[in-house]
């Protein structure tokens, strides 16, 4: 099993170290990258993605070590503490960078097949909004299976977390693990990622947006193909 892990700070903190328990109870091989420190660029909003290419992204190059980490995973990890009940700035700048990869452009095949986890931290509140900043681009990306788990820690290091909240994150992660590994390597898509998918298909049969288009059409989307059914 590969697992790529995108944490959404540079330091090794409460978020950091439940992913690595997570990945630890996964038995995986692991990439991990840090933001900002891995990836720092702002989409400067060109349009290019959209309307051309990825390629002719401005940081295309140097983001492409992460894009291809993610697609050649198993499981993605984004892990982000909560910043005044958001995501942090570099999460939120590291996913707007794919957005020509949402589900009404040009999604990639093999997250039709992926599971993925949304991680966040706080002393306070806040980690459901968090999570589902991240959640919403593995959803509209096509993320196959999607988990999300939520901790507050009431505290701002990990070594003042009291052992009874400890305890309740070793078991949720332990149960995380047991249905990533139960769901490896057979896990397909929801019926409302396949309902939404069908309506985009819908919408791509007479796009106005020619790279999304070809895309689809070269794909065969647009006909009888489907992207989970890839590898069947």
């Amino acid at each position: 099993m590969k697992i790529t892990i995108i944490h959404g700070q540079s330091h090794k903190g409460s978020t950091y170290h439940i992913a690595k328990m997570l990945t630890e109870k996964l038995e995986g091989e692991v990439t991990e990258f840090f933001l900002p420190r891995d990836f720092d660029s702002f989409c400067i909003g060109c349009t290019n993605c959209f309307e051309r290419s990825e390629t002719l992204c401005p940081h295309y190059e140097k983001l492409r070590i992460i894009t291809e980490a993610m697609d050649d995973a198993d499981v993605i990890i984004l892990a982000s503490p909560v910043y005044v009940y958001h995501a942090t700035g570099a999460m939120k700048s590291f996913l707007d960078h794919y957005g020509y990869r949402w589900m009404v452009h040009r999604p990639e095949e093999k997250m039709f097949h992926k599971q993925a986890v949304c991680i966040s931290t706080a002393a306070g509140g806040g980690m459901k909004s968090t999570n589902k900043d991240m959640e919403d681009s593995l959803f509209f990306w096509g993320t196959a299976k999607i988990y999300k788990y939520g901790a507050a820690v009431r505290a701002v290091s990990w070594n003042g977390i009291n052992n009874k909240i400890k305890d309740k994150i070793e078991k949720k992660t332990t149960k995380i693990a047991s249905k990533i590994r139960q769901h490896h390597g057979k896990v397909k898509p929801s019926i409302k990622t396949k309902v939404f998918f069908n309506m985009m298909r819908l919408v791509q049969k007479h796009a106005w947006n020619k790279a999304d288009a070809d895309y689809w059409h070269k794909k065969e989307w647009t006909k009888k193909k489907r992207p989970w059914k890839m590898k069947e």
